[in-house]
């Protein structure tokens, strides 16, 4: 994940942002600078330079070409295609800068579009030809990175892929809205975009390509004395494989390398790096903390090392399996066992460390994931950036939650990242803060101490490595939480942070927030833009704030952007009406709800972006104007959702990835949300029906902890989230309790009710984080208060001064966020389900009738939802 975040860091050091308005710190490539053609159209993204000739009609999907190249040939190569495309009225597109293009092709990049350089599109199958050959011959001795999404045209630059010429999207089978293209029954499906070459099934690969088909399969491992038998991990540098010595069967571990791909900082690439780590494992080859350095064999273009398997386990897992702070019956024992066992890992991990500074070697990346534990042996993997002591070399690669300040040089930086180890095994990720607010490491070290019996000095040593003191003296005192402080004061606090953040100069964004501001709508929106933090201003009284409340009307009108609730117009709405402005928000309402059924019907169930979301907001713009077509429309949306919902049974027992989501945002469980409103404005039992069957499909994918909590099982790991995990599917189980008891229902719920206690979560947000967990509980008449404020105390973890206010860090917690689903705006809108002294409610969850301005409601017309037991409403 952090890795779709990496080029958003690149523009500002505080707030996640788009490199456009840092073009003179980090410039387009030189060609970018050539008089666009005349006649010809242009457009600029983030990313990419689009041209387009004038009176040239592109299919809207076909055969593209992209073109990749090592950063050394990069401008040749954009002058040789551009003065082709242009001189043949081609459509093409190139990204905009060095930049771009060392993140797009970084180790930890995303392999399935990594290597494009330039993307060149084709009319058609003999245009696609033609240009092939006349451009592998222009580009000859050109190399580049190996595009693992496409097939290779001989043994030059030149890729091709059969895909979307036009941006257009579809629902995936995971409920996710994707690029799409249309089969050859005229339906859009996902247009895939993975790290290997796959085809359509109903395209046929053109005859001319297929050589280059059977030339891509030619290249195999089979003569080598090695083979594969599981993949260990993927990186855009290449694999890691377990394996086996085929003439011995001892086990063995294969490190691929790619030519020219994975790039560091330092603009090395996989196989230059690998030749590196080789010479510094054969320099540190016997001792017990690194792996037997076996064989170096390459394959094709592709380089391997071969070496010892070390049966252990990396220590980032064993922290979460043992962690006592995730467990909601955790004891002041498991809080003992855990520190004595981190405390000796530590030990470990620092004598394996010095064990390479006596060979003279800095390691230089160390971190948990390069920490493998075999009983009580300690073994350093990924010797890549490994340096000599004498060069005092700074690491070109790390975590950022390690990156070592530019200060630390050699040693000094393997200690710095030791001592954010320390740091690490009782708070996980919460060292990725430091880069934002270095000091920020005397409050987290006073917290641990605070919370775990951790012997003396062993945290207090670490917070002064990393503050670096010179000479070392007491650690200062740390102030103390904002959050101390009355309601009135935290409130003001992060509504200065909030404001001081502001840009009403901007037309993308008014407050700094997720990335997902960036796509269309997202500056906008309720769940990433202006709508999500003026309401939270206003619904926290914090107040209004009419010129920022002006600047959302004048970018409310987005034509890109969709009508979701929480990523679209709809919400935008739903957030005006909340702050007095009636009539924009009935403009806004008026010119982006759907109209028919193929306005909707296009749309995935969920609250987040689709037909439950856009219902609720129908539901509420009924209660508060009487207009019965919009609880007609809302209706009839409910009745289209009830028919595609399915049965219990028909959702996998997995949620997210391949398969769709649970959970309120994306799942059944905003899906029952909606039935249970359009229950209370009816009266008719049967749709209880309904929502029972959707919350069963949720709680089909959770699973009982055996500490007794209920999340959502995601495979990899179990969510107890607002958003995708059992703390949202816990809040709609309560709204159906209140209307119809079910013993089963209310046993699930008295097992999620736990995950909003936990003491650890890695984040501070509303959707994905402990401010979710505090307006979970706020929500619940059931719980102590006392649970609330332990939880309000706890935000301690995650804050930050940011211009005299309260600020918190968003996702992945690179950058601050201000936006109500990650950032400081979702934890205002929290504190104030438990501290204000007005009813503060998420979306949707107001009491039944709260905003109801018309009294009795109108029956409904021709409502047909069919129920789990076959019946329908009318």
């Amino acid at each position: 994940m952090i890795n779709a975040y990496e080029i958003y860091c690149l523009a500002d050091p505080f707030f996640y942002d788009s490199l456009e308005r840092k073009r003179a710190e980090h410039p387009d490539f030189a060609i970018a600078g050539t008089p666009v053609p005349e006649g010809w159209d242009h457009v600029a993204t983030d990313t990419w330079l689009h041209y387009a000739p004038p009176g040239v009609r592109l299919p809207q999907q076909g055969w593209k070409i992209h073109v990749s190249s090592r950063a050394e040939q990069t401008d040749q190569v954009l002058a040789a295609v551009w003065d082709y495309c242009v001189a043949h009225s081609l459509a093409f597109k190139f990204l905009r800068g060095r930049r771009v293009m060392v993140s797009r092709n970084s180790k930890y990049a995303g392999r399935g579009s990594s290597g494009k350089l330039v993307t060149v599109y084709p009319v058609d199958d003999a245009q696609l030809e033609l240009v092939l050959k006349e451009l592998s011959g222009i580009l000859q001795g050109v190399a580049g990175p190996y595009i693992l999404s496409d097939l290779r045209y001989g043994d030059g630059p030149l890729y091709v892929r059969y895909g979307g010429f036009a941006e257009r999207h579809c629902v995936s089978e995971s409920g996710e809205r994707v690029l799409a293209i249309e089969n050859d029954r005229g339906e859009l499906v996902p247009d895939v975009r993975g790290p290997a070459f796959s085809l359509p099934a109903w395209v046929r690969l053109p005859e001319f390509l297929e050589p280059h088909l059977a030339a891509r399969g030619a290249v195999t491992i089979d003569g080598l004395p090695y083979a594969v038998d599981g993949v260990l991990h993927f990186s855009n540098g290449g694999g890691v494989y377990l394996g086996h010595d085929v003439r011995t069967g001892e086990k063995v571990v294969l490190k691929e390398a790619r030519p020219h791909a994975g790039l560091d900082a330092a603009g090395r690439d996989a196989v230059t790096r690998l030749r590196h780590e080789a010479a510094a494992m054969e320099r540190l080859a016997g001792l017990d903390a690194v792996p037997a350095l076996l064989d170096h064999v390459t394959v094709g273009e592709h380089h391997f090392l071969v070496m010892e398997h070390v049966d252990g386990t990396a220590l980032s897992r064993l922290v979460a399996q043992k962690h006592p702070l995730t467990r909601a019956d955790h004891t002041d024992e498991m809080l003992a066992d855990y520190t004595r066992w981190a405390a000796g890992m530590l030990e470990g991990v620092r004598r394996a460390v010095a064990s390479l500074h006596e060979r003279g070697v800095v390691f230089g990346d160390l971190h948990p994931f390069n920490v493998l534990v075999d009983g009580d042996r300690v073994v350093l993997i990924d010797f890549e950036v490994a340096s000599p002591v004498e060069e005092r070399r700074r690491p070109t690669l790390a975590d950022p939650g390690f990156v070592p300040p530019p200060d630390r040089l050699g040693v000094e930086a393997d200690e710095y990242a030791l001592a954010c180890l320390h740091l690490g095994m009782f708070a996980p990720m919460a060292t990725m803060m430091l880069p934002l607010h270095r000091p920020k490491v005397v409050q987290l070290g006073r917290l641990i101490e605070e919370t775990f019996p951790v012997p003396p000095g062993l945290i207090g040593g670490a917070v002064r490595t990393i503050l670096g003191h010179e000479p070392p003296r007491p650690v200062e005192q740390p102030p103390a939480s904002a959050l101390a402080a009355s309601w009135p004061a935290i409130r003001e606090s992060v509504t200065v942070a909030i404001l001081a953040s502001a840009t009403p100069e901007r037309d993308d964004r008014l407050f700094p927030g997720d990335i997902v501001q960036f796509q269309p709508g997202g500056g906008v929106s309720l769940a990433n833009g202006a709508a999500g933090v003026l309401h939270a201003l206003r619904a926290a009284g914090a107040g209004r704030f009419p010129e920022h409340e002006d600047w959302l009307v004048a970018h409310a009108a987005d034509p890109e952007a969709g009508i979701g609730f929480y990523n679209g117009s709809l919400g935008v709405a739903w957030a005006l009406d909340g702050l007095g402005r009636r009539d924009d928000a009935l403009d806004v309402l008026e010119r982006s709800r759907p109209r028919d059924r193929a306005g909707w019907e296009r749309l995935d169930l969920s609250l987040y972006q689709g037909i439950a979301g856009v219902a609720l907001t129908l539901l509420h713009f009924h209660d508060v104007t009487g207009d019965a077509t919009l609880l007609e429309q809302a209706l009839l949306m409910a009745e289209s959702a009830a028919g595609r919902l399915g049965g219990p049974g028909d959702v996998p027992e997995i949620s997210g990835g391949v398969h769709p989501h649970a959970g309120l945002m994306y799942g059944s469980a905003g899906v029952a949300l909606m039935f249970l409103h359009v229950y209370e404005r009816t009266g008719d039992d049967r749709l209880l029906d309904v929502a029972a069957t959707a919350l069963r499909q949720d709680l089909r994918r959770c699973v009982r902890r055996d500490d007794g909590q209920l999340q959502v099982q995601q495979g990899w790991r179990t969510n107890p989230y607002l958003d995708e995990g059992s703390a949202g599917i816990g809040l709609v189980l309560a709204r159906f309790l209140a209307h119809r008891n079910d013993e089963a229902f209310r046993e699930f719920l008295d097992a999620i009710r736990p995950v909003g206690t936990l003491p650890y979560f890695i984040q501070p947000g509303l959707f994905a984080g402990r401010a979710g967990m505090i307006a979970c509980l706020g929500a619940d008449p059931v719980h102590d208060r006392t649970e609330a404020a332990a939880q309000v105390a706890r935000l301690a973890w995650h804050e930050l001064p940011y211009r005299d206010g309260l600020a918190f860090p968003g996702a992945q917690l690179l950058r601050l966020s201000m936006d109500l689903a990650t950032g400081s705006a979702g934890v205002l809108l929290a504190l104030g389900t438990v501290l204000h002294d007005q009813p503060v409610h998420l979306p949707f969850f107001e009491p039944p009738g709260w905003l109801r301005a018309q009294g009795p409601l109108r029956e409904p017309a021709g409502c047909t939802i069919p129920t789990s037991s076959g019946r329908r409403c009318s």
